[in-house]
């Protein structure tokens, strides 16, 4: 059984594109990264994944369970973190992680206690005393508390210090490597270059490329260095051109062989081909959709 199966999703608002024929498939036990640019559809996705909004046409599941039939299952199944989470201001962080483990019927007392502590998330204030960042750890508490088998996470590390994301990625891997599912989105590409096993882009509503992420490195795509001052000449499959003082940097994709014949009719001094980081592979799969 997958954990998420989607095929040919599709939301449209009125004539407005939310996203279009998305397929996707992600195994139970895998990290996966829903990676795009903002407004790329990975929120529309996921409120659709949970019933939350109602698809145009296609269908999905969510733990063998269709989001339109058995979406209120679903939801009592997964631990979702929303990108922007709404809480009652004058409540206590205690008392509204408790609310939102009693509408479980759970008691997550422990659990929820060892979170705030990893997060350093003060449990006796209120709400409208936080700040975003610690409001941002009281979505996490709620939503990993309950230890579910399916964590989908929306935009999770935004609002948070380098620390506590650091922190609250280490948890995310002790669950993954317990068993659970995780599948967050975000748009910081050395997140899930750093974090993910399999990761997916989205762009204008439309899956670009879904992959094991060691696999996504394998585009052909190299980055080439020059030491040159003369301008770099119109070359085909170059992409994200940048000069700096007497360097040329950019990401090619064609035959080597080809490119080395165009850089002969220009002076340099040096060159240097390499792989990308996965970071820069994904840029290129953002260029090419582009162009």
């Amino acid at each position: 059984m997958k954990a998420i199966n989607t095929e040919h999703l599709t939301k449209y608002y009125g004539s407005k594109r939310g996203i279009v024929d998305v397929s996707l498939s992600v195994d139970k036990g895998d990290f996966f990264g829903f990676i795009g640019p903002n407004g790329a559809g990975k929120s529309t996705t996921i409120r659709t994944l949970l019933g939350l909004i109602s698809p145009t046409s296609g269908s999905a599941t969510v733990l063998g369970k269709d989001i339109v039939k058995d979406k209120t299952e679903i939801l009592s199944l997964v631990g979702y973190m929303p990108s922007e989470a709404s809480f009652y201001g004058g409540m206590k962080v205690k008392d509204l992680i408790a609310f939102s483990a009693k509408m479980r019927g759970i008691d997550c007392s422990v659990e929820a206690k060892k979170l705030c502590d990893r997060l350093e998330l003060d449990m006796s204030r209120r709400v409208n005393e936080l700040s975003f960042g610690n409001r941002k750890k009281v979505s996490i508490v709620c939503a990993l508390q309950h230890s579910p088998e399916l964590y989908i996470l929306d935009e999770p590390t935004s609002g948070l210090d380098p620390l506590m994301q650091r922190e609250f990625y280490s948890i995310l891997r002790e669950r993954n490597e317990k068993g659970a599912t995780v599948f967050l989105s975000s748009h910081v590409l050395s997140e899930v270059a750093r974090y993910c096993k399999s990761a997916a882009v989205i762009r204008d509503g439309g899956i670009l490329v879904s992959d094991r992420v060691e696999k996504l490195g394998h585009t052909g795509v190299k980055r080439v260095c020059l030491r040159c001052t003369q301008e770099l000449p119109d070359i085909k499959g170059a992409k994200d051109i940048k000069r700096e003082n007497d360097s040329i940097n950019f990401l090619y994709s064609g035959d080597i062989k080809l490119l080395i014949q165009e850089l002969c009719n220009i002076s340099f001094e040096d060159i240097n081909i390499t792989d990308p980081d996965l970071e820069e592979v994904f840029m290129h799969y953002y260029v090419k959709e582009e162009n």
